[in-house]
């Protein structure tokens, strides 16, 4: 297939004609138009599916509950084209490697088992039996279970997520890497110490409540469209958004409500961000700690001419402890370093401060611009100290809200995929199934590759994504996914990881979200939870493309019995019935009592959250104040003349790649670009189309380089560069994470980039 490539300034607002022109075009394109518009109707909806896109929540009221992106992950889930052995007969791995991730994705759904010939070079059918019994050799050939690695996707439900755990920890390990290693991390890490609780502290219709709104590192229009809705309905309200971000997006500019005819058909759009911020990549911190002194200032002035300050005293005496200590870290940073850090004006960040001070409900949100540095645990943080200094946390409109990436990497959490489980778990799981679990600790990604790449790990499994293609250092990534005895992927669709096989490889073909998951017991349902900690029931209406597909969880539960059989729990039984897994997770999980009664619930049920009742399960018993210095430097003590940050099109989702064009940034049918400041450009001698070399400038020794990079003018602060993954997953080092959190730094890689002709040799067709 061809495309035209063109770069071309996207004039109108997010959403709209140009959100329902794609979407229709999608929908064509699946084959199966009117399947899929019934899907449409049915996704977000009681008695219908939860979109296998974002984790955004469901506002219960609108006439469709889709965006545009959540219908492309429809349509490309519910696809008619399909991949058979006659492909794979067709294809070597080898050859297919050299395809793009786009035509990987595009040649449709896997349908039946599949193992890796080494010596044709060919994925072969094999029988479900087979596999599993090839499964459970390998595991039970490793000389302990923490040979074996258990990756999890955030797509996975909560009952798949569960047994997958359950499986693990009955095995003897803790080691479940999942993405949220590479996003959220910080997020979950930085709240727990901060509040107690690792998630977000409101509630979707806080929003229609707040005054104010900060929106940190993150780009709705494409990540999490259904949030634009919720930021127009309250600047409707009357909330101002202050929006700081390095490039200048379309999506928090202005957007026309593709629901609302006459936005569709006129250009009339409403305003998103009353206040717009391009700090520097890794900036946040200091503009929010700019913030803070700024108030300081204000407080302490109006307490010496005897007027009320700024801070919610009462609030911060009843609940919070360490004040005194980060006021001191904030007097001991100057306004210079301030400013030099964030890249902003003393000026800029006065005015949001003023915005804070006169607002009364205050919601912080934000993604990965700002969990993916050197210093983002402290940087969240910081952001949790400030909200704690208004009392902005436990009253309707006011809270923090991490918005998490895939729909259910939160419930995973939840039900227990992680490394570093808490006590409380695995206290419960050895009462309710009478076994000792594992104590030790397990490796999240990065270490699970490095373990990899040591020869320690003997099987991988991977329930869903895609990790050759979402980690980091993309050639080292791949030598050590090949290095395992046997690689398991279970997946809907064929992905760059199943192009590593390792020295055995099978990929499993699992339903899609979409689909109707008929077991023993009939036709079932799974659960995910959004990023507001509201437990959803998802089931699948559409037909399965083949019989020889299987549910998640059935996998699951096959893998368990055939490796521990059924001496403590009868795997394929649960299988059978997905209600009797939710019973398990009632009798071990907090907030789940009665949990299958609760899912009928209407629009789902609330799990509760401890902070935002001001209970803090902190060693204080109240919320901790932080008081970290500012980093040294954002390069983690590298020289260079850029700093790059890796990110998303507008045509992909994760390391899905639907589409070749970024509309709202006006990329048409390309990805190997490069967007700079003008002046940048201009400096180096360099011209709007040029192509460049991408490197890496780091120290260990090692070559970090990608080629043939067309240069994109565009509005983002100088010495900061963007681009598109997994095209530039090669340049961040696999040993550069965020401390305490382990998360690769894909958004502050220190490069320089130099001229060069070079083409890109992946094809797209």
């Amino acid at each position: 297939m061809k495309f035209k490539s063109a770069i071309k300034p996207y004039q109108a607002a997010a959403g709209g004609w140009g959100s329902l022109e794609a979407t229709t075009r999608f929908v064509i394109d699946s084959k199966h138009a009117l399947k899929n518009l019934r899907n449409l109707m049915r996704m977000n909806k009681a008695k219908g599916f939860d979109c296998p896109g974002c984790a955004w929540g469901d506002d219960n009221k609108s006439t469709f509950s889709f965006c545009e992106n959540g219908a492309k992950a429809v349509t490309w889930e519910a696809t008619r084209r399909f991949i058979d052995s006659d492909f794979f007969a067709r294809h070597s791995v080898s050859k297919l490697y050299q395809q793009s991730d786009y035509f990987l994705e595009y040649q449709g759904r896997l349908t039946e088992p599949l193992s890796y010939n080494p010596q044709t070079d060919r994925y072969e059918p094999i029988s479900w039996a087979n596999a599993l019994s090839m499964i459970a050799q390998h595991i039970k050939a490793m000389d302990n279970p923490n040979q074996l690695e258990l990756y999890t996707s955030g797509r996975a439900s909560n009952e798949a997520s569960y047994l997958y755990q359950l499986f693990g920890r009955m095995l003897g390990t803790n080691n479940f890497p999942d993405c949220s290693n590479m996003c959220h991390e910080a997020s979950g890490s930085g709240l727990k110490r901060s509040i107690g609780v690792g998630k977000g502290t409101i509630r979707l219709d806080d929003f229609d409540k707040a005054d104010a709104i900060f929106v940190f590192g993150q780009n709705p229009g494409t990540n999490h469209p259904r949030m634009l809705h919720s930021l127009r309905h309250a600047a409707e309200n009357g909330a101002q958004i202050i929006t700081f971000n390095t490039l200048r997006e379309r999506g928090l500019e202005r957007f026309a409500d593709p629901q609302k005819p006459l936005e569709v058909i006129t250009p009339l759009a409403g305003t998103i961000s009353t206040n717009y911020y391009q700090p520097n990549l890794g900036g946040d911190m200091a503009a929010v700690r700019g913030m803070a002194k700024a108030l300081l200032e204000v407080h302490r002035h109006l307490i010496t001419e005897g007027e009320e300050g700024v801070f919610d005293l009462a609030f911060i005496e009843a609940n919070t402890h360490g004040v005194e200590a980060w006021f001191t870290a904030i007097d001991e940073t100057s306004w210079e370093k301030i400013t030099q850090q964030s890249g902003l004006s003393e000026l800029q960040i006065r005015d949001a401060a003023a915005i804070w001070q006169h607002s009364k409900r205050v919601i912080f949100t934000w993604a990965m611009g700002i969990t993916q540095h050197k210093h983002s645990l402290n940087t969240v943080r910081e952001i949790v100290n400030l909200q704690l200094l208004g009392g902005h946390l436990g009253r309707p409109g006011a809270g923090l809200c991490p918005v998490r990436g895939h729909s259910n990497v939160q419930g995973n959490r939840t039900m227990g995929i992680d490394e570093k489980p808490p006590v409380s778990l695995l206290d419960s799981l050895a009462k309710h199934f009478d076994f000792e679990p594992p104590r030790v600790h397990g490796h999240n990604t990065v270490e699970a590759l490095a373990a990899m790449l040591r020869d320690e790990i003997k099987v991988l499994i991977a329930l869903g994504g895609n990790l050759a293609a979402a980690a980091p250092d993309s050639p080292r990534t791949e030598e050590a996914i090949s290095r395992c005895g046997l690689t398991v992927f279970i997946s809907t669709k064929l992905n760059r990881s199943h192009l590593v096989p390792g020295k055995a490889s099978l990929i499993l073909p699992t339903l899609g979200r979409t689909e109707e998951d008929m077991q023993v017991s009939g036709r079932q349902f799974v659960t995910v939870e959004d990023s507001f900690s509201m437990v959803h029931a998802s089931e699948g209406i559409g037909k399965p493309i083949a019989d020889t597909q299987r549910s998640e969880t059935a996998i699951v539960a096959g893998i368990a019995d055939a490796v521990l059989g059924r001496c403590k729990l009868d795997w394929l039984e649960l299988a059978d019935d997905y209600n009797l897994i939710r019973d398990h997770i009632a009798a071990t999980l907090p907030g789940f009592k009665n949990f299958n009664q609760r899912c009928e619930e209407p629009g789902g049920f609330y799990l509760g959250n401890a902070a935002a009742e001001l209970r803090f399960n902190t060693p204080s018993g109240k919320a901790e104040f932080s008081n970290a210095t500012l980093p040294d430097s954002l390069w983690q003590g590298v020289e260079a003349p850029f700093t790059l940050q890796t990110l998303r099109s507008h045509d992909q989702y994760n390391t899905t790649i639907y589409g070749l064009d970024d509309r709202y940034r006006g990329v048409y049918g390309q990805r190997e670009v490069l967007f700079i400041h003008p002046d940048d450009m201009g400096e180096l001698g360099l011209n709007d189309s040029d192509k460049v070399d991408i490197e890496t400038l780091w120290h260990d020794g090692i070559t970090r380089k990608v080629s043939g990079f067309k240069l994109v003018a565009y509005d983002i602060p100088r010495g900061n560069l963007a681009a598109y993954y997994p095209e530039t997953n090669p340049l961040v080092p696999l040993g550069s994470v965020g401390d305490g959190t382990g998360t690769p730094t894909s958004k502050s890689v220190p490069v320089k980039i130099t001229r060069s002709e070079a083409a890109d040799t992946r094809r797209i067709a």
